[in-house]
């Protein structure tokens, strides 16, 4: 178990380090090859990337374990970081798009081990442990957007264009991760279901069929909900705020620190949100993450011109991610039976990334006719109906989950 663990906070952390180098540029890269209305699409394509896969890792996972589903999600990223580099290099914006959908498996494997750490821990710490994975990724994510200097520079020498730079970084930190997981990870086996005995469940379910059986439980719906609503307000922010920046003047390294600064709110409180989602029960979290994103909007639009303020919209940004995820994964986590509980934490991440995408595309049209402050009003607008669910979730005692998580 301690072997495993490590194996996964030591890969969160390379992981972190690939994600966060290609998302620091990626929009800037596409908008310089594809104009201000496609900057959005390569951070929606990395999204795609990640929904695509979501549902054939959980499904490996289930018949293979964890590590074989994690190690080859890795290399799918790193296979996809290869090919965005090569796309610009040879000038060809088609090779980056897809390269940027190959990428995105990064997001989905990073964001797949928290379930691989709620296997490891007892119910009563499910949460906390997993919360602990997340934080890992704090390092590497903090770490990678304050490479982009460094990383342009470094491109710069091998003749690669400026914002295909920190790309190299990506591919050494998934294949790190990969190699991680594939030699400490070792015998992992499909997750057994949990100790919470209740209804009895189909012994085999497809994706579609776990959404489906979610909409009949209200805590699980609103599960659901929650993680796609949270990371689809993430998204839509955060991935035209390095356009925004740029066209109010700021370099390279202010975006990257802004960057830098948004991804530490999404991670470095996962160990105090998860001790609380299992203190105080992860409903009641849920609620201050749907608060907090709701600030970050009102950050956002009481100066759109302040550097500052917009940093500290992407902090509260992140921290009300943090809060959002780390709720819906623990109500995920402790559905009772695995035929259902790994189907639909597979296709929670697909739909929710689905969701980001959507949001992503959107981002540059909205940028461009309605401005960031729009966007942050439009993005904020998702926050209703998560919360409409979720009370009504909080009217009922859903038999699949423990009585706690009513809380």
């Amino acid at each position: 178990m301690t072997r495993r663990l490590l194996a996964l906070i030591l890969a969160n952390i390379l992981g972190g380090v690939g994600v966060a180098s290609g998302i620091a540029v990626g929009a800037l890269l596409v908008e310089s090859m594809g104009g201000t209305w496609m900057a959005g699409i390569g951070q929606a394509l990395s999204i795609l990337g990640a929904a695509i896969l979501a549902v054939p890792l959980a499904n490996l996972a289930t018949r293979r374990g964890r590590g074989r589903a994690l190690t080859l999600g890795y290399a799918v990223a790193s296979l996809g970081a290869l090919t965005v580099l090569a796309g610009a290099w040879f000038g060809l914006f088609p090779l980056v798009l897809l390269g940027l959908v190959a990428f995105g498996a990064a997001q989905a494997t990073n964001l797949q081990s928290r379930y691989a750490a709620s296997e490891l821990a007892t119910p009563e710490r499910r949460a906390t442990i997993m919360s602990v994975v997340l934080w890992a990724t704090t390092i590497g994510s903090v770490l990678g957007p304050n490479l982009s200097r460094a990383g342009a520079d470094l491109g710069t020498r091998v003749r690669l264009p400026e914002l295909a730079g920190p790309y190299l970084f990506s591919v050494t930190g998934f294949v790190l991760a990969g190699l991680v997981i594939f030699f400490l990870y070792k015998g992992s086996q499909p997750p057994a279901a949990p100790a919470i005995a209740t209804a009895a469940e189909p012994r085999a379910m497809g994706a579609m069929a776990a959404l489906k059986w979610a909409t009949g439980h209200p805590v699980a719906r609103f599960a659901v909900l929650l993680i796609v609503v949270g990371h689809a307000v993430m998204v839509g922010i955060m991935s035209m705020t390095p356009i925004h920046l740029r066209v109010l003047g700021h370099d390279l390294g202010a975006i990257g620190l802004v960057i830098s600064l948004h991804i530490m709110g999404m991670y470095a409180l996962s160990p105090v949100v998860g001790w609380l989602a299992d203190k105080v029960g992860a409903m009641r979290t849920a609620l201050v993450g749907l608060i907090l994103l709701g600030l970050a909007a009102v950050a956002v639009l009481a100066d759109t011109t302040s550097y500052w303020m917009v940093t500290t919209g992407l902090i509260l940004l992140g921290v009300g991610w943090s809060f959002t995820m780390i709720s819906g994964s623990a109500l995920l986590a402790r559905i009772d039976s695995g035929a259902v509980r790994v189907p639909l934490q597979g296709a929670t991440d697909a739909l929710m990334n689905y969701g980001a995408a959507a949001a992503a595309i959107l981002g540059g049209p909205l940028l461009a006719l309605v401005g960031f402050g729009g966007l942050a009003v439009v993005s904020a607008a998702l926050i209703v109906p998560a919360a409409f669910v979720g009370w009504l979730a909080r009217q009922h005692r859903d038999r699949g989950f423990a009585a706690s998580d009513q809380r």
